[in-house]
């Protein structure tokens, strides 16, 4: 929308009080109110007190106005100089009070306009920094989406990683107790501490109990579209090639 036309119709929009509003003042809940809403919340909140302010003081100088017509009507027939005096007296006070009920009624006029005026300027401040701060969180918003998404990718990874292990940990045990027999491997579990064999939930038990366990859980539910699948086919390789060395050693000690 261009400037002009943003203008002209911001201009037909009636704003509320914004510092009576108490879900305005939670916009700022989190970070606190910049200097610029700070400063004009303020000039507002001096505004409302000085209307509130001149409307006492009218209704005040009308009472102050009807008593001294009263007075003055009442000393109207008089004759004495002390009569005469206290009529003058009502007379003057009375063209006072008249003056300043002018006034306030002139400045009671204004202080609504500026406070409007001060309360559209209060709009625009908030708006500049709501639409900044959703600016802002966007982009932090999206900034931990990418590290989610690279975490996620990572996880995935070490999910396939963790795999080959527990396989080859399998693999390695089968064939230890295939060339040495039990008995070997009993000392040497004894002499070697803990390792295990299958999963990480699996770890209590004895190594040679777990062996004889299932294959490994399947993984086919995990996602791996963004998996870096070149880099784990190197790795599943490379665990192949070291079960066909294995292999081909056990194959050239039975002949």
């Amino acid at each position: 929308m261009a400037e002009k036309d943003f203008s002209a119709a911001l201009s037909k929009i009636k704003v509320p009080m914004l510092i009576l509003d108490q879900k305005w003042h939670r916009l700022f809940a989190l970070g606190g109110k910049p200097e610029e809403v700070k400063s004009l919340e303020a000039k507002e909140n001096e505004l409302l007190k000085r209307e509130a302010e001149l409307k006492q003081e009218l209704k005040d100088l009308k009472k102050v106005k009807e008593n001294l017509m009263s007075s003055v009507m009442s000393n109207m027939e008089g004759t004495s100089d002390l009569v005469s005096k206290k009529l003058d007296d009502d007379k003057r006070l009375l063209e006072e009070c008249n003056e300043r009920i002018a006034q306030d009624e002139d400045e009671l006029l204004e202080v609504p306009k500026q406070t409007e005026e001060v309360n559209r300027e209060l709009m625009l401040a908030t708006m500049d920094f709501c639409y900044g701060k959703l600016r802002t969180n966007s982009s932090e918003a999206e900034e931990i989406t990418s590290w989610i998404k690279d975490v996620r990718v990572q996880l995935k990874k070490n999910v396939i990683r963790k795999h080959n292990r527990e396989i080859n940990n399998k693999e390695i045990y089968s064939y230890m107790h295939d060339v040495f027999g039990m008995e070997v491997l009993n000392l040497f579990d004894m002499q070697n501490g803990e390792f295990y064999i299958g999963t990480a939930d699996d770890k209590t038990e004895p190594a040679k109990a777990q062996k004889d366990k299932d294959e490994p859980k399947d993984l086919s539910n995990i996602d791996l579209e963004e998996v870096d699948l070149d880099a784990v086919s190197k790795e599943t390789k490379e665990s192949d090639e070291t079960g066909e060395s294995q292999e081909s050693t056990e194959s050239k000690g039975e002949e």
